[in-house]
């Protein structure tokens, strides 16, 4: 992957023979991330703010909480994560962010750095991606974590990271493969890092 590129709100790309528009989610397209997460909010109600506060508080948030949390961070800081269009429809989403602005992070045995004091200021984290049912097998998770990196690239990230999901092959649920694959991080040009467990894997790209 080159880091050549810059990933900008109106930046346009090829998906599946469809021209695809990547944007940030800000407060002026927040409606569309609502209208792609639909009612359960991603998953469960999370909203993908999973990495962003503990279970006990995830929980006393609930759905609502949660979508308020993540309406925040788009209207009032740097933008969370981007989103995919085709024309005016949201189809897909990935979250991207400086690694210290997820605390979870930190306790995570999957996303823990190698070595386990390792300075992680300028790494930057893809934790969450989300593809509409109809916009899935087109390869637009690949597209979203090229810009995603970009992204990263364009505010400083030294190291881009993942935590990807190692399907050895095997078909697998769309709901347990939010973090993205080991396959397409590999693809995209990352670098693993270490096999964490099973099926999970670190993983790390200098844009």
């Amino acid at each position: 992957m080159g880091s050549g590129g810059r990933a900008r709100p109106g930046w346009c790309g090829r998906c599946g023979g469809s021209a695809v528009r990547v944007v940030e989610l800000t407060g002026e397209t927040w409606p569309l991330l609502e209208e792609l997460f639909g009612p359960n909010g991603a998953r469960a109600g999370c909203w993908c703010t999973w990495f962003w506060q503990s279970p006990a508080r995830m929980r006393a948030n609930g759905s609502a909480g949660n979508r308020e949390l993540l309406r925040s961070r788009a209207r009032e800081g740097a933008p969370p994560g981007l989103l995919a269009l085709e024309g005016e429809r949201p189809v897909g989403w990935v979250a991207v962010a400086p690694r210290s602005s997820y605390p979870r992070l930190a306790r995570s045995p999957v996303a823990a750095p190698v070595p386990a004091d390792e300075d992680t200021t300028g790494t930057w984290s893809v934790t969450c991606f989300f593809v509409h049912r109809t916009a899935r097998r087109r390869g637009l998770g690949a597209e979203l974590l090229e810009h995603a990196v970009r992204f990263a690239h364009d505010r400083g990230a030294l190291l881009v990271e993942g935590y990807p999901v190692d399907t050895g092959g095997a078909k697998a649920a769309s709901g347990d493969l939010y973090h993205g694959t080991l396959g397409m991080f590999l693809d995209a040009g990352f670098e693993l890092v270490e096999r964490r467990g099973a099926h999970r894997a670190l993983v790390r790209l200098a844009p």
